[in-house]
């Protein structure tokens, strides 16, 4: 093997160990902040979860609010990959919102799912890097579900009521009030939210199996 190719091997593996050591740091901070919020996160405890060195994690992330920052976007690019991708395919702009409410059932039986929903709540009211990162999240995505409730109410498939950005307000917070306390609790999870955001939407329930309930 020549000089070049052997150099260029030991950049690959050391650049797949910072790879594997910041998935594993992101995801022990994403378990901390969902338990314990922002303020209360404790750098050393998260690293050693994670099975790394205050130090390793000093190398990756200069403070909490970039470790914290950088969990936010991994969170939201675990998200849109798991979730947001669903709605993106499906034309049909009411099938899309079921979508994302089964989808974010099922992405809430991860442990680290409550990361967006606990900073939410930690940083309202403040103007802090991290809590104005998740607003921007937040917005965005009360935007395009607004936009698909107009769309189905537009094709009437959603019939009228408040205006859409008020309803895309309370199918998030339907999101969130049933699927945190769901979480983990198959089938009935998914079920749960899919029957609360239709009532939301003004759609008809979903019939009852008894093969859901055995």
């Amino acid at each position: 093997m020549s000089v070049g190719k052997a150099s260029e091997g030991g950049r690959q593996k050391q650049a797949d160990r910072r790879a594997r050591t910041k998935s594993a740091l992101l995801e022990a901070a994403a378990r901390g902040l969902s338990t314990y919020g922002y303020a209360n996160l404790v750098l050393e405890r998260v690293a050693s979860e994670a099975g790394y060195t205050r130090g390793a994690l000093y190398h990756l992330f200069a403070n909490k609010e970039e470790l914290a920052l950088a969990v936010v976007r991994w969170v939201e690019e675990s998200w849109n990959a798991e979730v947001g991708r669903l709605a993106d395919d499906e034309a049909d702009p009411v099938e899309a919102l079921l979508l994302i409410a089964r989808g974010h059932a099922v992405y809430c039986r991860r442990d680290v799912a409550g990361v967006l929903m606990t900073l939410r709540m930690e940083f309202a009211g403040q103007d802090h890097p991290v809590g104005r990162a998740i607003t921007e999240i937040v917005g965005g995505l009360l935007a395009e579900c607004a936009d698909r409730i107009a769309a189905g109410r537009a094709s009437g498939a959603i019939p009228p009521g408040p205006p859409p950005q008020e309803m895309a307000d309370a199918y998030l917070g339907a999101l969130e009030g049933v699927t945190i306390p769901l979480a983990g609790h198959a089938p009935y999870d998914v079920e749960l939210t899919e029957r609360a955001v239709r009532g939301i939407l003004g759609l008809p329930p979903v019939p009852i199996t008894l093969e859901n309930h055995e």
